[in-house]
């Protein structure tokens, strides 16, 4: 169980197609933080299919007591549209996240249990296809270290939950690092530990919302 503060988001764009009786129905998902972004999306999301009956627009942002939702049946009957999809999207858990049906329409009316199937269902197969991620508050340090403990601080680094995200190799090894703020103390701890205090990180950046892949 996460907190409201910990949800998950999505880690990167999506998308989907699904055909019903003829009608092209086309689920577009984006990461988005805010409204101003979950809107840009629909619009940016009608202009590639700028030829499609309907673009029906679902968001979450947030997550918990501060989320803000929406959804709109754009032209379709009231209640058959929007509202499916958006109740599939609340379902899966993820915030931050803003999806896009778009449909062609096929030439074949779907009735109103068809139109709320087809909405939901393409939701559906659009969160098959995302990648789940959290974000969580992060810091870049430089480790300057001798080879000799090259390999044990670099499987230190891995077993801590950090990444490295630059090697550099000359008179000593030079490691640029990532970590979760949570994550940093202890492995402090065991650096120091390791290299009886001689390896002292310099840290570098720190950045309050960096997005983390789990899937």
């Amino acid at each position: 169980m996460m907190d409201e503060e910990k949800y998950f988001i999505p880690a990167g764009p999506a998308e989907a197609e699904l055909r019903v009786l003829n009608s092209r129905f086309i689920a577009s998902l984006s990461p988005a933080f805010s409204v101003e972004e979950a809107r840009n999306f629909h619009k940016n999301t009608r202009l590639r299919f700028p030829d499609a009956t309907h673009h029906v627009p679902v968001f979450v942002i947030g997550h918990g007591s501060s989320v803000i939702t929406h959804c709109s049946d754009d032209g379709e009957p009231f209640g058959t549209a929007g509202r499916p999809a958006l109740a599939v999207l609340q379902g899966s858990g993820l915030g931050d996240v803003a999806v896009v049906v778009t449909r062609y329409f096929g030439g074949t009316k779907l009735g109103t249990g068809g139109l709320v199937k087809a909405y939901g269902d393409a939701v559906r197969e659009v969160l098959k296809q995302v990648r789940r991620a959290v974000k969580a508050p992060t810091l870049t340090a430089k480790l300057e270290l001798p080879y000799p403990l090259y390999g044990q601080v670099e499987r230190l680094v891995g077993i801590s939950g950090g990444e490295i995200t630059e090697r550099q190799f000359l008179a000593d090894v030079t490691l640029i690092v990532r970590f979760k703020d949570d994550d940093w103390q202890p492995f402090l701890r065991q650096l120091r530990e390791l290299s009886s205090g001689k390896i002292e990180p310099v840290i570098l950046e720190r950045n309050p919302e960096t997005i983390f892949p789990i899937d």
